[in-house]
């Protein structure tokens, strides 16, 4: 397992689960988000915003303690760093390339986890290969317009079959809960490495760690084989 720097207040798997199975008033930071629920937050947790209740088996994270706003019409993916050509990419842009559906679960290092979730979007190789790739790039960094969260992956692991740049959820574009209007979906990973609301992809010559990797959570998120857990990973 590859080490991490560790800065701020580290938060690890089990203050997480701590959190979530509370569940009790004395959490709750009483705010309401738009889906109507309690947004449950602990004061133990500084880098957990918000624990949110949610339809179909899925729980709702921020760490900004709310859901960012978007305009679809203005809306961009960048991918820059060591590429051949720098892009700034609409939703219409990338609803033109190639599109991929799959079908994976999705499993969260706090122990829960949704089956057979329907995704589709582009495959992240499609979207770096239409950058170009630069000798001496070796990882992506991923930004969030929530302005907080980053993510990281190996040039390797983003070039799998199943890492995608989704746009639709359930056959319908993804909720702003859920990521709107573009997440990473690695499906082999816990759900950590989803980034919602993604807005940057940058090459980069070395591994950058993201938000959770510097508070004590794995690099490589390979469900079952990261973070203390034994899941079955996810095929």
């Amino acid at each position: 397992m590859t080490d991490t720097p560790r800065t701020g207040t580290p938060i690890g798997r089990r203050v997480v689960l701590g959190i979530v199975g509370l569940g009790v008033a004395g959490v709750a930071a009483g705010r309401w988000l738009s889906e109507g629920v309690s947004d449950v937050v602990s004061a133990a947790a500084p880098g957990l915003a918000g624990v949110i209740p949610a339809a179909g088996g899925f729980r709702i994270y921020t760490v900004t303690g709310g859901y960012p706003e978007f305009n679809p019409a203005t809306y961009r993916l960048s991918v820059s760093g060591l590429v051949d050509q720098p892009l700034s990419l609409s939703l219409t842009d990338l609803d033109d390339l190639p599109q991929t559906q799959m079908t994976k679960d999705f499993q969260c290092v706090t122990g829960w986890r949704v089956d057979d979730v329907p995704w589709s979007g582009v495959l992240l190789r499609d979207v770096i290969d239409a950058a170009g790739v630069e000798a001496g790039a070796t990882a992506l960094k991923f930004t969030s317009f929530d302005g907080v969260y980053t993510e990281s992956l190996t040039l390797e692991q983003a070039q799998r079959d199943d890492v995608l740049v989704a746009t639709s959820m359930y056959g319908k574009p993804i909720e702003l809960k859920h990521g709107a209007p573009v997440r990473l979906i690695a499906a082999p990973m816990y759900a950590y490495k989803f980034i919602k609301w993604m807005d940057g992809i940058e090459l980069t010559r070395t591994v950058e760690p993201g938000y959770w990797e510097v508070r004590g959570y794995d690099i490589d998120a390979w469900v079952g084989e990261s973070n203390g857990r034994s899941d079955d990973p996810v095929v």
